[in-house]
């Protein structure tokens, strides 16, 4: 007896290469491979890139608040952030009105690393083979991917 699932569609529907999924994680892999040598020039890793990059553009966040925006637990986001204040690019003061809230700044050399970071859009956009609007447009769809996941969960 055969039955839907049975049917060659249905055997395609579970190969490897036709999943979405597997096609954003190959690629982000690869995406951070691009990024490593860049980094490591900064004296940071992909995460902590991330963290920073939150930073430069707005300074004074909470870690609840970095968390948030970089859609990660706060508790895998403070030895992260306990690393960088090591390395003297940032510091970490807990709140006068409430202790739990820990306060994160940049300090002047996490600032002045932002000025070493502005060569690496345009090394990765030269590594994409893509055109700016391109990417733009990638960008834009995965955003409205993330969307509908968030929404979904």
């Amino acid at each position: 007896m055969n039955t839907l699932r049975d049917t060659p569609e249905a055997c395609e529907a579970l190969l490897l290469d036709n999943q979405v999924c597997f096609a954003l994680h190959s690629t982000s892999l690869l995406m951070t491979k691009v990024y490593k040598p860049l980094l490591q020039a900064l004296g940071l890793t992909y995460p902590q890139y991330l963290a920073m990059m939150v930073l430069w553009e707005k300074d004074g966040l909470t870690v609840g608040e970095i968390s948030t925006r970089l859609l990660t637990d706060p508790g895998s986001l403070t030895p992260l952030l306990k690393r960088l204040e090591a390395e003297g690019l940032l510091s970490r003061t807990r709140s006068r009105e409430d202790e739990r809230v820990v306060i994160v700044e940049l300090t002047e050399q996490g600032r002045a690393l932002r000025e070493k970071a502005l060569d690496i859009p345009q090394c990765i956009l030269a590594a994409s083979g893509q055109t700016l609007e391109q990417l733009k447009k990638l960008q834009l769809d995965l955003q409205a991917l993330r969307g509908h996941l968030q929404d979904s969960l």
